[in-house]
């Protein structure tokens, strides 16, 4: 089945949180994801991004986009959880605060037991500790000044440059990031970034 383009997503208002946790009760089943639609901060309304990827997480869904939608409301792209996706320390530590709480629902429950039995729990780990694997750094040693300059950048870069490595998904392509990283980095440049 084709996927559905993000303009086509349906849009779902709403006010608070507790009518996002019951759309997602009633619709977790849902393939398709959605606009959830909710006021900005200046607004007595305003729900804060983080309570909808909490929300999202106690159902197993999971947020990716943010967009303005007019002057007063915004809009988070939420999805059901695809299996093999990894886990970010962020929504782990929302995943502690819900279990906390018990607010984690059974399909939940189900994504993130699916995560750690197929090692998508762990599979950032490495990447959110800035942790260089050996054949980035063969290639920064290959490169002079690479890796200096490597260390100097912003840990936000670095750290989606390691995941972009990791999410590679063949050998080929791995090769080509590592070597384009470390040339890049040799410039004093950053690989993979949005121009």
């Amino acid at each position: 089945m084709a996927k559905r383009p993000l303009t086509e997503a349906k849009e779902v208002p709403v006010a608070n949180r507790a009518e996002l946790r019951a759309w997602l009760a009633e619709n977790h089943t849902h393939t398709d994801g959605v606009w959830i639609v909710r006021f900005k901060k200046a607004h007595p309304d305003f729900l804060p991004t983080e309570d909808v990827i909490k929300e999202a997480l106690s159902w197993g869904w999971v947020d990716s986009l943010v967009r303005t939608k007019d002057e007063m409301r915004t809009m988070n792209y939420i999805a059901p959880r695809k299996e093999g996706s990894n886990w970010s320390a962020l929504n782990k530590s929302f995943v502690a605060e819900l279990d906390a709480e018990g607010l984690i629902a059974p399909p939940g429950q189900a994504a993130i037991d699916r995560a750690k039995a197929d090692g998508t729990w762990t599979a950032l780990d490495d990447v959110e500790n800035l942790v260089i694997p050996p054949d980035l750094q063969a290639a920064f040693d290959a490169n002079p000044g690479a890796e200096t300059n490597w260390h100097a950048f912003p840990r936000s870069p670095k750290r989606g440059i390691l995941e972009w490595i990791l999410n590679a998904k063949r050998p080929e392509t791995r090769a080509k990031r590592i070597a384009e990283t470390a040339e890049m980095a040799a410039r004093n440049e950053r690989a993979n970034q949005w121009r």
